[in-house]
């Protein structure tokens, strides 16, 4: 698995109106858009580095993932994700070194990245997301 850099830190936040504009108005980071991702129960607001990513995270309901971390946790750094060439080799390199992976086969994720999740088990507490640009 080849890792080609930090695609994006992922920031769990109650309200995006709220916490959005430290990121875009005080920091002055490039707003690149908002998207639902259905899947994951999750509204998303992603701000350009130039080096990497910020993406905001605002949850659908209680009962998803961000719902659910936010119910746990409180606002905060939820994952660090990294961009990788090839996503199912990923997968494939992972599974050979028992490392728990959150799912078989990956899903699209914003901006229509192939994703998959490592559990914070097998990485040292950290969820860490792998990303495959479309």
């Amino acid at each position: 698995m080849k890792i080609l850099g930090i695609e994006h830190i992922g920031i769990a936040v109650k309200d995006l109106d709220t916490s959005s504009p430290f990121w875009s108005h005080i920091l002055n980071l490039q707003h690149k858009g908002k998207e639902t991702v259905q899947d994951q129960g999750v509204l998303t607001d992603i701000y350009d580095t130039t080096q990497g990513k910020v993406e905001l995270l605002q949850s659908l309901g209680e009962d998803t993932p961000i719902g659910k971390f936010l119910l746990k946790k409180g606002p905060g750094v939820h994952h660090v994700c990294f961009e990788v060439d090839d996503i199912n080799k990923a997968i494939k390199e992972l599974k050979e070194l028992n490392i728990q992976v959150l799912s078989d086969t990956p899903t699209v994720g914003a901006e229509g990245y192939k994703v998959i999740f490592i559990h914070p088990k097998s990485s040292g507490g950290v969820l860490v997301e792998l990303a495959e640009k479309p």
